[in-house]
């Protein structure tokens, strides 16, 4: 008898949204195991059961302490498992559900946006030895030190389901969404966007962090660090999806073009030029978890500088607390907060043997009327802030000359 092979598969809040939901995803778990697998789950909260408790929190206190947060939202997770598990034990599928602390999901302290140190997974692997379909919830997790429940915020998952695969040595690790996988661009604002049948742990990983809502940054960091093949796909449609991996046959110049409307810059004025400020302002939004994006600072004059940068706009009230605190601790002018700005990246592996691409991108973009504020660059990426307003056409445009044409 061959040897059965294990795959982590994750379903999206979408995919489980109501109980008819989780009675598709069930088939779709039997008929990985049907086809000689051993299957582990990773399920999200159901549907927008997430934004409903954030909004039950909201309605009885301004300001809830984190730890009482996390326990609230890992609430969800553990509704969706047992569910799950429940329907496919009746179905004649053995199966039983774990919290991520009973799987051994160990992590830091940081309660909202903790991260995975390690997985000892005990409960999982005799479950898998057993037979049966191991049902664990994502997004959450348990800190040593604390002996406190943790969340690993918006997205968390993902990460789950990916450190799970490569701690129990899968073979693969299945997300299954509500999308056909990962797209050139997003298909609700390019009409022709096209699907991406494989692309590079380091192009997706720019994708995530560029604004491409489909996989989680972390997830995509844990598939690279453990080269654990990653296959997005459609828990409504027999499709073969994306498959995300080290390697690709050809690697296009451009792979895709992506936005994030949900962000904000702020510019800290009159700031001295001087050996460790920097240090200081992005020192104090670091302790207070801020994942600060795009940073710009101007040509010093009379050793007074200005120093820019982009962070995510639902981090707006924290770092503008900061940032009062920085300028009158470094005695600076103040600072300035713009809301109205968007992110747009063009993303290729093929880019780092290609030269002229951010050329041609800042060419097109100026040819359309569209201003650029900030620009950013890796080996892999360029992006561009830009007006919010111009995110629709600036996406068009640069998804025509560098997707449709090549």
């Amino acid at each position: 008898m061959f040897p059965m092979t294990l795959i982590v598969q994750k379903y999206g809040g979408t995919s489980v949204a109501d109980t008819n939901s989780l009675k598709l995803v069930a088939e779709r778990i039997i008929e990985c195991k049907e086809d000689n697998n051993d299957v582990v789950v990773v399920p999200s909260a159901m549907g927008s059961s997430t934004d409903e408790l954030i909004h039950l929190a909201s309605q009885l206190s301004e300001k809830p302490t984190p730890r009482e947060m996390d326990m609230l939202l890992s609430a969800g997770e553990r509704i969706t498992m047992s569910l799950l598990s429940m329907h496919l034990n009746s179905l004649g599928y053995s199966s039983f559900s774990l919290t991520g602390s009973q799987a051994g999901i160990i992590t830091t302290s940081r309660h909202g946006k903790a991260e995975i140190e390690e997985i000892t997974g005990e409960r999982v692997k005799e479950g898998i030895d057993q037979g049966d379909i191991v049902i664990v919830a994502g997004f959450q997790g348990f800190n040593r030190d604390t002996r406190e429940i943790t969340t690993l915020g918006r997205g968390g998952s993902d990460a789950t389901a990916v450190a799970l695969a490569a701690a129990l040595g899968a073979e693969r690790c299945e997300i299954f969404t509500d999308v056909e996988g990962v797209y050139t661009a997003d298909p609700r604002i390019i009409t022709n966007a096209q699907l991406i049948d494989e692309i590079t742990y380091d192009e997706m990983l720019e994708m995530s962090s560029s604004g491409a809502g489909v996989l989680m940054a972390r997830s995509v960091e844990f598939g690279r660090r453990y080269n654990v093949p990653i296959i997005v796909k459609s828990t409504f449609k027999n499709n073969k999806g994306t498959l995300v991996k080290e390697k690709v046959m050809e690697e296009a110049i451009v792979s895709g073009v992506t936005h994030n409307d949900k962000e904000i810059k702020f510019t800290l004025f009159g700031v001295p030029d001087q050996p460790g400020i920097a240090g200081t302002v992005f020192g104090s939004l670091s302790e207070i978890g801020t994942n600060v994006d795009m940073i710009v600072q101007n040509v010093s004059k009379d050793s007074i500088t200005d120093i820019s940068f982009t962070a995510p706009s639902e981090q707006q009230s924290e770092v503008e607390e900061v940032l009062k605190q920085i300028s009158d601790k470094l005695n600076a002018k103040g600072f300035d907060v713009d809301q109205n700005i968007g992110r747009v990246s063009i993303i290729g592996a093929g880019m780092k043997s290609e030269s002229g691409v951010a050329s041609k991108m800042f060419k097109i973009l100026g040819e359309s009327g569209i201003n650029i504020s900030m620009i950013s660059t890796s080996p892999i990426r360029v992006s561009c802030v830009i007006n919010s307003k111009d995110i629709d056409q600036a996406l068009n445009v640069l998804h025509e000359e560098f997707i449709t044409k090549k």
